[in-house]
């Protein structure tokens, strides 16, 4: 009866967690759109320029500028430049939809519309004024760019000629099936003076909206923030660092490095804006959140050059690169900087995870289906770990062999553990039997299971990716709650063969049935992927028991014949 009352209590609890959530997605307070990101940017002056060529990061938006725009479109992205200060307003992801309810609608990365700003800005700051800002009227021969077929990559040029007598020249490289895109700033000097002037890149956010989740459930891997790959201070070597956008609202947490090469990224969940100067330059890489300004309000990732001497009649150009799309695994990633594959982030269970998500390529390529790579995955990783579970199973076998006389035990001493204890290690030395030598395969497997959580978790791949019947996103949690209730279901039937409650007090007992009931409301939410999982590793796991229970029973038969 108490084992019942508690099954109810806990069901009740799962059903008000799920009405809480129903509720919080329906009618929870939405935040406002950013102020910053509704207003643009304001007016700016000449102090920015030199403010950025002292390592700053405020060059300010003009207003009054033409805001005529070019659209470029490649195999992999579709792109929108405004011709006032040559910005990178929008770039959407071919082949990537905004979710799976609406595929026809093309995720934008960068954006600046519906409230929100996520947006590219670059120029030449001088040593005394901004030679080119973001108040830059340029002109372009053709307002559409498309990549021709055949064609290997696709140049955006654009063009400001300064009543001064200065020239400058950017260029946007786009290269096919790619989303790396080169950025070429040329100051042409004809003012009768030499310039000195430094080149920047720098992306602009607006405090991304809250994750859609339920309210203590979020998705593995919904990180934002920026990541800088830094110099070691006195070292040629370098190390990655990651920082919430919620750590930069601190002042104090702003991020400065002055340093040669290195990359500075945007981040969320499976993708990432990155700049990438030339490796060979001295560099100013910085993150903050600005206060006040025009850009109040609005996260920034800045890459700053290096001033540079441009003589009268001389030019000079100033190169680096970009990428914007998703955390793509392998060499997609590796060629785009030093180490750029640090950005797929998975901590210390890196060894482990790279490997794990080797194999499940390779079993994508066989079947073309990342439901049945993950099956398979599965199957491989409890194939290796199968005398781990052997070894697991003949412990439980044991445990639930001496049920009875430990039960029994529990009768005699009533509520005197420490004679019951003492009882008990009496009893596992004379059968010659380690309770604890079960949980250490256990232990083993851990890092595995925790590696396999992050790849299904992070892996872009299986954004979206649909399985079979109504699992059509590998992603999301199911519509259905099929696959959680099915994972709950051979939970509860893997303890009942495996028979461990029956060595456990009453309190572990209750524990052991909530469970079930506990683990399939929180897997509702998780994605179906890792819940794929789960479920087949549990359903693996009880035709283990099943196999090693009945070769357990044989080789009892065989010690009874040959003791008679």
């Amino acid at each position: 009866m108490e084992n019942r009352r508690m099954i109810l209590v806990a069901l009740l609890g799962l059903v008000l967690f799920l009405m809480y959530n129903a509720w919080q997605a329906d009618y929870a307070a939405r935040p406002s759109p950013s102020t910053a990101a509704e207003s643009g940017a304001g007016g700016g002056s000449s102090s920015d320029a030199k403010a950025a060529s002292a390592g700053a990061t405020d060059v300010s938006t003009g207003v009054g500028v033409t805001q005529q725009h070019l659209r470029v479109q490649t195999d992999r992205i579709v792109a929108d430049i405004a011709l006032a200060g040559g910005e990178l307003r929008k770039l959407e992801l071919s082949g990537y939809a905004v979710d799976k309810k609406h595929p026809e609608q093309t995720l934008a990365l960068l954006d600046d519309r519906d409230g929100q700003q996520f947006t590219l800005i670059s120029g030449i700051a001088g040593a005394d004024q901004p030679l080119s800002s973001v108040q830059t009227n340029f002109t372009s021969p053709q307002s559409d760019y498309r990549l021709a077929d055949g064609a290997a990559g696709l140049d955006v040029p654009m063009e400001y000629t300064d009543p001064s007598g200065y020239t400058v020249r950017k260029v946007f490289h786009f290269k096919r099936d790619s989303y790396e895109i080169g950025l070429t700033q040329t100051l042409i000097n004809k003012t009768g003076h030499e310039l000195q002037a430094s080149a920047y890149e720098r992306y602009l956010r607006s405090p991304p909206p809250p994750d859609k989740g339920p309210g203590f459930m979020r998705t593995a891997g919904s990180f934002f923030g920026v990541g800088i790959y830094q110099q070691k201070e006195g070292s040629d070597s370098y190390a990655y660092h990651k920082t919430a956008f919620k750590d930069l609202d601190k002042p104090d947490k702003a991020i400065e490095a002055r340093q040669k090469g290195g990359w500075v990224v945007m981040l969320q969940h499976y993708f990432v804006a990155a700049i990438v100067p030339p490796q060979d330059q001295e560099v100013t890489l910085s993150a903050k959140k600005s206060a006040g300004g025009s850009y109040s309000g609005l996260y920034q990732a800045q890459a700053l050059g290096s001033l540079q001497t441009v003589a009268d009649g001389a030019e000079h150009a100033f190169d680096s690169k970009l990428y914007i799309g998703p955390v793509l695994q392998g060499k997609a990633l590796e060629a785009v900087g030093p180490r750029f594959d640090l950005v797929e982030d998975y901590g210390i269970l890196s060894p482990v995870a790279k490997p794990l998500f080797w194999v499940l390529t390779q079993y994508h390529k066989l079947t073309g289906n990342w439901g049945w790579a993950i099956i398979l995955l599965t199957l491989t990783v409890k194939a290796l770990f199968f005398k781990l579970s052997e070894a697991q199973y003949r412990s439980t076998a044991k445990m639930k062999k001496f049920g009875p006389r430990i039960q029994e035990l529990r009768e005699r001493y009533g509520e005197d553990r420490e004679r019951l204890n003492k009882a008990m290690m009496e009893l596992y030395k004379k059968e010659g039997f380690n309770p604890l030598a079960g949980c250490w395969p256990l232990l083993v497997q851990m890092p595995v299971f925790f590696a396999l959580y992050w790849v299904l978790a992070q892996s872009v791949e299986l954004r979206q990716a649909p399985f079979v019947l109504w699992m059509q996103d590998l992603s999301g949690p199911d519509p259905f709650y099929i696959l959680p209730v099915l994972y709950g279901v051979s939970m509860w039937a893997q303890q009942r063969i495996s028979g461990q409650s029956a060595t456990m007090d009453p309190t572990q007992q209750k524990i052991m049935n909530i469970m079930p009931i506990f683990l399939t409301g929180l897997f509702l939410f998780f994605p179906v992927g890792l819940v794929l999982y789960w479920l087949c590793s549990n359903l693996i796991n009880i035709l283990q028991q099943l196999f090693i229970a009945r070769r357990l029973e044989r080789e009892e038969q065989r010690k009874a014949a040959l003791a008679k």
